[in-house]
């Protein structure tokens, strides 16, 4: 097939390269700048609420990215996948719980513990479900969801049920301990915990930038968009997306070790519901399918407008008291939020970065011209 672009001339090449160059470096900034922000957010802004925001986004912008790599780079359209993020939040909570007390190694041993099961249990789901195609697959993994969800109410002995499991963590991370002031805030247990919850997400977010820009990373996009093809230039699609489908379980499965150690409690509703599988969705969708940088954008978007919009719509209020529509905004906001998922996947069907990215790889092929 004929190159529908007449080639290069040195300076049309010239120009693309420049302009390919802004565009990594301007990314590049950004993200620095989040990274940046994020680790002065405690002083930038004194609140709890923000922190907390803050913290379950870098967890479930994390965890959106380890599902972004199955449906969006590999084309794997799993229902189990918050059932290994629910895996991981239990590793911690009842090695601490059945401990009697917490101590530092419950931690290093959670981790280990909930990649041991992620990597079991999604090699378990891989020889037995990936085999199936298409709907069969969906209608697998979704038993499979709520077969651990039921499992997680049923079994109180182990897991206390749907009365959930609260914990304490070990030493300077508990909530009690203060150490006293540092420019102006005090160092306490949320605060560290804080801290390690940015570093873990973002060494498991860089894990993931780095998987899908490696050659099985391209492999896998090649799986997504042709799988015959793949087959017939030599790749054993099967194993890589056996590959996609164990580390993008682990991953999830640290983010739930992430998410207990964060709000050190853990029950069925709050991770292992199909309410969460569904978040998981809304997310990568609003924020774009296989760019793992939209997980970000979607974690934050629905998580924000989860805390905030229902009072800012009613902070309106008070400055208009007259405007009944507001009162019933925030009373009904969830249903108003619906609409608004709906407008921006009307608008942006690739979603908010995937629909930028589309945008820029416009403007680079101007240049070229």
């Amino acid at each position: 097939m004929a190159d529908q672009h007449p080639p290069q001339t040195p300076v049309q090449a010239q120009r693309a390269q420049e302009a390919a160059g802004r565009y990594t470096r301007a990314g590049l900034w950004l993200q620095v700048i989040l990274l940046v922000l994020l680790a002065l957010e405690p002083w930038l802004v004194s609140s709890f609420r923000v922190m907390d925001v803050a913290a379950k986004v870098m967890i479930f912008a994390v965890l959106v990215a380890s599902y972004d790599l199955l449906l969006g780079y590999t084309g794997i359209f799993s229902l189990a996948h918050a059932m290994f993020f629910g895996l991981g939040a239990y590793s911690l909570a009842l090695i601490i719980h059945h401990a009697g007390a917490p101590l530092w190694y419950h931690l290093p041993l959670a981790a280990l513990l909930a990649t041991g099961l992620a990597v079991l249990v999604s090699l378990v789901v891989a020889f037995f479900s990936l085999r199936l195609k298409a709907l069969f697959f969906v209608v697998m993994t979704l038993a499979l969801a709520q077969f651990a969800d039921i499992l997680s109410i049923q079994w109180h002995s182990l897991t206390r049920g749907e009365d959930g499991v609260s914990f304490k963590l070990p030493g300077l991370l508990d909530v009690g301990w203060s150490g006293g002031k540092l420019w102006g805030l005090t160092v306490n247990g949320r605060l560290l915990t804080y801290y390690i919850v940015l570093a873990a997400a973002a060494l498991l977010f860089v894990g993931l930038v780095r998987f899908v820009r490696s050659p099985a990373g391209r492999v896998l996009k090649s799986i997504r968009d042709n799988e015959q093809r793949a087959t017939a230039l030599g790749y054993k699609t099967f194993n890589y997306q056996i590959l996609a489908n164990v580390f993008g379980a682990v991953v999830a499965s640290l983010c739930g070790v992430l998410y207990a150690l964060w709000v050190r409690f853990v029950g069925p509703e709050s991770v292992m519901s199909t309410a969460i599988m569904l978040n998981i969705l809304l997310m990568l969708i609003i924020g774009g399918m296989g760019t793992l940088y939209g997980s970000i954008v979607g974690a934050a978007f629905i998580l924000v407008a989860e805390s905030w919009l229902a009072d800012g719509l009613r902070a309106v209020k008070v400055f208009l008291p007259d405007l009944m529509v507001l009162q019933r905004l925030a009373d009904r906001w969830i249903l108003y939020f619906g609409v608004l998922f709906v407008l921006v996947v009307i608008f942006f069907p690739k979603g908010l970065v995937g629909s930028a990215r589309e945008i820029a790889a416009r403007r680079r092929a101007r240049v070229r011209e």
